[in-house]
């Protein structure tokens, strides 16, 4: 295997995400992707063999130098490799394990032939090596979905900004902009449920409402990164995540409301969608390298 390629991994609450990218242009290759489905509330060793036989068959993979990078849910003691994950409903018997040495033991290679890093950090140091903030030196990074991810990238590898968690309208600002304000939001002005995004936008009957509910959440949104581009002071925000299929509806609405704020800080919509914390996962050794 060259030694300018890393397996670059992603997981995900219920599926691996793993493929060959190189270290030269940041490139994932797609012909090398596996994608499997994991078992994340079964027992641990279910779980570590589930992820060795998706990087195992890697097209490329050779245990003898295999260098392997993955982007992974917190909280994790990344550079032990140790999960603290408990009560998200997936990998709760992973909690307090060794994550690291058991993965190396399965897949027969040495312990730092791997490295773990946190997912959200991921997703922005890949836009930020070859998508929409390439050639920035400063960016934050956000995914919306079922929770909110944040980043923050100052030049060096790019950081869990941890803030889902953050005190916002008395409750926390992952309750106002994620897949769980839409469902409540939804059934609050129509008494009816929907459970994802997507039936908003899918249905014809919704597209009315859909607009109204964008809107405000378009609103909910500019209040939080108001917050967070006074902190960071960013050159380009990158957004990515399953909401961001509906960008087109939220995002004017997010600029509009900045720019009352004089704020004009660029919003780009992730340009490498999935492959974002593949590439920054793998990145993580070119990084590793520098510092040592």
């Amino acid at each position: 295997m060259s030694s300018n390629k890393v397996i670059g991994i992603d997981i995900g609450g219920s599926h691996i995400t793993a493929g060959m990218v190189s270290l030269e242009d940041y490139q994932l290759d797609k012909s090398t992707v596996v994608r499997k489905a994991v078992h994340s509330q079964g027992d641990a060793m279910t779980i570590i063999q589930e992820w060795k036989e998706a990087i195992s068959s890697v097209p490329g993979y050779d245990a003898a130098d295999v260098k392997i990078g993955i982007a992974m849910p917190g909280p994790f003691n990344y550079p032990e490799g140790i999960s603290f994950i408990k009560d998200q409903g997936k990998y709760q018997s992973l909690y307090e394990l060794h994550v690291k040495n058991m993965l190396a033991d399965a897949l027969g290679i040495r312990v730092d032939q791997i490295h773990f890093e946190n997912d959200a950090a991921c997703f922005l140091q890949g836009e930020v090596a070859s998508g929409a903030a390439r050639s920035v030196n400063s960016a934050i990074g956000l995914t919306l979905g079922t929770g909110l991810g944040s980043s923050r990238y100052h030049g060096d590898f790019a950081q869990d900004a941890a803030l889902w968690c953050s005190p916002f309208r008395g409750v926390i600002v992952e309750d106002y902009v994620s897949t769980r304000w839409f469902v409540k939001a939804y059934n609050e002005k129509t008494g009816k449920t929907i459970r994802e995004v997507r039936e908003l936008t899918k249905k014809k009957e919704n597209q009315a409402i859909a607009k109204e509910i964008f809107r405000e959440f378009g609103k909910n949104l500019a209040d939080f990164l108001k917050i967070f581009i006074e902190k960071e002071n960013p050159e380009v925000i990158v957004i990515g995540g399953n909401i961001t299929k509906a960008g087109k509806l939220f995002i004017p609405v997010v600029q509009e409301e900045l720019a009352k704020s004089n704020l004009s800080t660029p919003i780009r919509i992730s340009e490498l969608g999935e492959s974002a914390a593949l590439i920054g996962a793998a990145s993580s050794w070119n990084q590793h390298r520098k510092s040592h």
